[in-house]
């Protein structure tokens, strides 16, 4: 994305100096090029790391703040560069306050934030849509249903009922909103796609080949655990509860389609997503936080700090045939060397020990 905005905004800084000039040198490219490297680092690292304070903030005065800045940012940017230009081209100091307060900078500024509205536009209807899915629609990918392989992970909040009676439905879907904002980085450095919110819910699904690199379908959920477990202190402090979930991971041969008129929507069909969410529904039964199928299992090369569980072959609400399923746990160890459980896993241990006294 980081690319896409560079060659964005440069060329549009070509388009510029075509109408403005009538010719083309590399002035066009160099004033483009750190102005869409500020806006992407802006956009897709400082804001998103920011973003317990910018959520905040209503759509008006978000708009505001980053009409300012980035007005800011455009205006010293290319004072900057006219300075630097200037000098090598061997104009003087006192020639250079003309250049800088002149009509055409002014209208300079005026069209790159134009080219930034465009741009603002862009992502907020990409992060809408989801990461992807409006390039697709352009591209019309879906326009046709068509037959592919992925990946799919139920995530599931762990005692979501009972959180809602106590919190009540507006501050559980406070929560949930925060709760869904620690996934985003994941997400993204695992290459997944948010398909679906459902509740308490989220159903993530992976091209075969970006699931199975690293093991990144089974790495997103750790690592949102890892964020969970990061920020237990403030869900506490805020809400009384330390928010978990559970997961289970699949995956098969969907029908994928763009479907609707007024709200168009590119959805996945098959048996996978069925099967997938029964898995995750056996957490429970097995006290376990991440079921994997074995058709998936058989796929992936694990990586070393992950460890497998066969649970055997296990009967799934209405399907004919049992599934084999594996529980996947991520090893820890501290300074010491010693092995660091999970909630699950030390319930898990206490139940054995007590039927052992038993």
């Amino acid at each position: 994305m980081l690319a896409f905005i560079c060659f964005f905004t440069s060329f549009a800084g070509i388009i510029y100096q075509l109408i403005d000039e009538m010719h083309l040198n590399q002035n066009s490219v160099l004033t483009g090029l750190p102005l869409g490297l500020a806006f992407g680092f802006l956009e897709l690292f400082l804001f998103p790391k920011s973003g317990k304070m910018f959520r905040q903030w209503s759509f008006t005065k978000l708009l505001l703040f980053k009409t300012v800045l980035y007005t800011a940012i455009i205006y010293f940017i290319s004072i900057a560069l006219t300075i630097i230009a200037g000098l090598i081209e061997g104009h003087k100091w006192n020639e250079l306050p003309a250049q800088l307060l002149s009509i055409e900078r002014i209208v300079l500024i005026v069209y790159t934030l134009v080219i930034y509205s465009v741009l603002l536009f862009f992502l907020q209807i990409n992060n809408l849509l989801g990461e992807g899915v409006l390039w697709k629609f352009i591209s019309g990918r879906y326009h046709r249903p068509r037959e592919e392989e992925r990946i799919f992970m139920f995530l599931d909040m762990q005692s979501s009922t009972a959180i809602a009676e106590k919190l009540g439905h507006i501050r559980f879907y406070t929560l949930l909103n925060q709760i869904f904002h620690e996934i985003s980085q994941p997400v993204l450095q695992t290459k997944a796609q948010i398909y679906q919110y459902v509740g308490d819910e989220v159903v993530l699904t992976w091209k075969i080949a970006d699931g199975l690199r690293n093991s990144n379908c089974l790495r997103a959920f750790f690592m949102f655990r890892e964020n969970l477990v990061a920020n237990s202190d403030y869900y506490f402090k805020n809400f009384g509860v330390r928010p978990s979930f559970k997961a289970g991971l699949h995956f098969g041969k969907v029908v994928s389609a763009q479907i609707g008129d007024l709200k168009k929507e590119i959805v996945y069909n098959g048996d996978v997503l069925n099967t997938t969410s029964r898995i995750q529904n056996e957490c429970n039964k097995y006290q376990r936080d991440c079921l994997v199928s074995g058709m998936l299992v058989n796929r992936l090369s694990m990586a070393h700090d992950l460890e497998l569980e066969r649970l055997g072959f296990v009967p799934l609400r209405g399907k004919e045939k049992e599934v084999e399923i594996f529980s996947v746990s991520k090893i820890n160890t501290d300074d010491y060397g010693e092995t660091i459980l999970n909630d699950m896993d030390r319930q898990r241990i206490e139940k054995m020990v007590n039927s052992t006294k038993a």
